[in-house]
């Protein structure tokens, strides 16, 4: 009997959960010596310590695309991120490059929460509402579909490290800005901007609905878009580390609420956390509300600093976690095999076309 390939990766895959971890560690060293320069591995900051280990680069989604595009010897690049992210790697990527997700089941649920067909009915009503004078705004992390559809309409990827800048540049060039998918970032950003609260409205794509107080006043449209890691933090475990530890500095990602944002102490991206742990005096205590699986490593890393999770039993991703060192091991045998099970990434030329396109504007921007 013929089995689905779909099926038949699944009980090779099962094969490698009985393996011995320390055997599959020698493997994957083994065959990344043997690929040389034609393989390039590139993690994500949330990744578990064991595929971390064997990155060639780390960092947070764009910059990993970013690394990845400019290394134009690598003809594989495996991808230890989740879809969105691998997605963004292929269309700055060459054409005769391979980006490969290790679980093709690796995404990312505030991506998801924003489809194609959802943003084109609220673009319809709000461009029928309030005119042309509306720019839509994505957050890097997003499905290529949803930048595509920014790219087409002129729009601009963020990320949250820029937010501030590619915001402010936004509202000189339209009057009113669609964000997505993610809320809270759109909503930090827009008030540290200085946007009143009566100024913002939040789309749900549930719904159809635009809820805000004042729809002539309406700056920024926010997407009911979250991040489920980031919803784990709140202001009264802040509260309750500030009683034990007076002299504690609480550090979290825009991606938390506005209230969590509004009690730390600063707010910054991955990369502005890792830096502003770097740059702490010795001995200083952090409190980090980001992934766990980042702030354990740099526990690891900066010993010399007391650094705490904000919230010790928030889950990390869990999509970003479904690449495992399994998953990496059998990606990396079929590589040599030149098997058909690999998950390769491929955008369509069209779809690439217009996200390379609000890509690019955030990039020539900042």
């Amino acid at each position: 009997m013929n089995l689905p390939n779909n099926i038949t990766e699944k009980l090779k895959l099962a094969q490698y959960y009985d393996e011995d971890p320390k055997e599959q560690v020698k493997r994957i060293n083994k065959i990344k010596r043997e690929f040389g320069k034609d393989l390039f591995l590139v993690a994500h900051h949330y990744q578990k310590d064991e595929i971390v280990q064997f990155a060639d680069a780390t960092g947070d989604s764009l910059k990993l695309a970013q690394v990845a595009s400019r290394n134009k010897q690598a003809r594989k690049i495996v991808f230890c991120g989740v879809h969105f992210m691998a997605e963004t790697a292929d269309i700055l990527t060459d054409n005769d490059q391979d980006v490969i997700l290790p679980d093709p089941t690796a995404g990312c649920s505030m991506a998801d929460m924003a489809n194609a067909f959802q943003v084109t009915t609220a673009w319809n009503y709000l461009t029928q509402k309030y005119g042309t004078d509306i720019m839509p705004v994505t957050y890097v992390n997003s499905s290529a579909a949803i930048k595509s559809f920014v790219g087409k309409k002129n729009g601009i990827v963020v990320t949250s490290g820029n937010a501030l800048k590619v915001v402010a540049w936004a509202l000189k060039k339209k009057k009113r800005l669609f964000f997505l998918p993610d809320q809270h970032l759109g909503r930090n950003t827009a008030l540290k901007l200085g946007i009143a609260k009566s100024e913002l409205g939040v789309w749900n794509p549930l719904t159809d609905t635009l809820l805000v107080d004042d729809p002539q006043a309406l700056k920024i449209i926010l997407w009911n878009g979250y991040c489920s890691v980031h919803q784990q933090f709140n202001v009264a475990q802040i509260k309750k580390l500030r009683l034990a530890y007076p002299d504690i500095k609480v550090i979290v990602h825009p991606e938390c609420k506005n209230d969590v944002v509004n009690a730390a102490d600063e707010v910054g991206s991955t990369a502005a956390i890792i830096k502003y742990i770097q740059q702490a005096p010795l001995g200083t205590r952090i409190a980090v509300g980001t992934d766990n699986n980042l702030v354990k490593r740099l526990q690891k890393e900066y010993t010399n600093k007391k650094v705490m999770l904000l919230n010790p039993i928030a889950c990390s991703c869990v999509l970003m976690n479904r690449i495992d060192l399994p998953h990496l091991a059998f990606t990396m045998d079929s590589l040599v095999n030149n098997s058909a099970d690999l998950n390769v990434i491929k955008v369509n030329d069209e779809t690439a076309f217009w996200a390379k396109k609000a890509l690019d504007t955030m990039l020539n921007l900042s």
